[in-house]
């Protein structure tokens, strides 16, 4: 998958602006604050229907405009394909897929994809477990719709059961909790079962990225901290009889302490916990060596690469690191941001550089240093 052309139309500091994109490297090169963000957001956005960086859409129109517009055309394995999303400070966002209007947000999902990585990434292993959960549910929405709306029932079912774990008719709650407990099971173990399946994918490519990344220095591994394993039917059955072992402490806290919104991963190098032993170079490779194996379940499950975003990513890499990156990445379409580059990383190596200056393309050119 490659994104070929990306519109912006008062999209932050857009207004207006059309990008041209290359199948190998891009390069968005210039000073802070010129907007070279502010396009890998939007094309995340355009994978997502949602920002990495702004909690609320109107944040992302530019402050002179009342509405923006953002449009991409991609390449896939099975043609051309086109999404546009239109803002406006007052309703919801409208969404096209190649010109027809989607009523549903997770309709969005499977017909462009991205993998984004960026300072904030550092969450995934630096952070609470929310943020490694968010990690595995974004790439999962984006290979599996039903993935997305399982995640968003029983979401919907969590809030309704801790409203009623809180609910000071004890009576009522311990007659009505079962029906709840069914229905939290059986999307917990569809969350579960594709959250195992993403895993167990996932360890082998990072352990191969790292210790390609560390020169063979670190040895990287994660497991899943939840026991729930098996096929689908045996992990709702045993979901189902730890909510009700559970129900006692759960109404003592007034909350559910069972179920994948209480997930984790445990990530290590070298057999020690990162996020307190790993210096911060070591993190920034952790989470990118994550991220990278991510693009290689995507390849594996889709048969095409996603379009791999990395903002502001050589910080904090030495010489070595930066050039594995480079050329680990220089085969797929890879879109990466950086105000200044380490003389002749990209030597030998064909790609585009644009340079971006107040929300515009100044110049664009392929480049190949020989």
């Amino acid at each position: 998958m490659e994104i070929k052309q990306l519109t912006l139309k008062n999209y932050r500091n857009y207004q207006p602006e059309t990008i041209e994109f290359f199948d190998g490297i891009n390069l968005l090169i210039g000073l802070n604050a010129q907007g070279k963000t502010n396009i890998v957001e939007s094309i995340f956005y355009l994978c997502t229907g949602f920002s990495p960086r702004a909690k609320k859409d109107a944040q992302l129109i530019n402050d002179k405009a009342d509405t923006a517009y953002i449009k991409g055309v991609a390449n896939t394995i099975y043609g051309k394909t086109s999404v546009e999303i239109f803002f406006n400070k007052t309703d919801k966002k409208s969404i096209k897929i190649d010109g027809i209007t989607i009523l549903k947000l997770g309709e969005l999902m499977e017909n462009m994809r991205a993998v984004y990585f960026s300072p904030q990434e550092l969450k995934l292993v630096q952070e609470a477990p929310e943020d490694r959960r968010r990690f595995l549910n974004v790439s999962l929405c984006q290979m599996n719709k039903g993935y997305f709306y399982a995640l968003k029932r029983y979401n919907n079912i969590i809030e309704q059961r801790n409203a009623l774990l809180k609910n000071p008719d004890r009576s009522y709650v311990l007659n009505t909790l079962s029906f709840w407990d069914e229905q939290l099971a059986k999307e917990a173990a569809k969350i579960i079962y594709d959250r195992n399946n993403f895993i167990e994918s996932l360890i082998p490519f990072a352990k191969e990225i790292h210790k390609t990344l560390s020169l063979g220095k670190e040895e990287l591994n994660i497991s899943s901290e939840q026991g729930f394993v098996g096929e689908i039917d045996d992990i709702k059955n045993n979901v189902y009889l730890a909510l009700r072992s559970a129900v006692e402490k759960d109404i003592r806290l007034g909350y559910t302490t069972i179920g994948p919104h209480r997930d984790d991963l445990k990530i290590t190098l070298n057999g020690k916990d990162v996020r307190f032993y790993g210096s911060q170079g070591q993190q920034r490779t952790t989470a990118l060596s994550i991220k990278l194996a991510e693009t290689e379940i995507f390849n594996k499950e889709f048969k095409e690469y996603p379009i791999l975003i990395l903002d502001d990513v050589f910080s904090e890499l030495d010489k070595s690191r930066r050039e594995c990156l480079i050329k680990m990445v220089q085969n797929k379409q890879t879109i990466i941001t950086a105000t200044k580059v380490p003389p002749n990383l990209f030597k030998g190596i064909t790609y585009k550089k644009l340079v971006i200056d107040g929300g515009k393309v100044k110049s664009q050119k392929i480049m190949n240093l020989r």
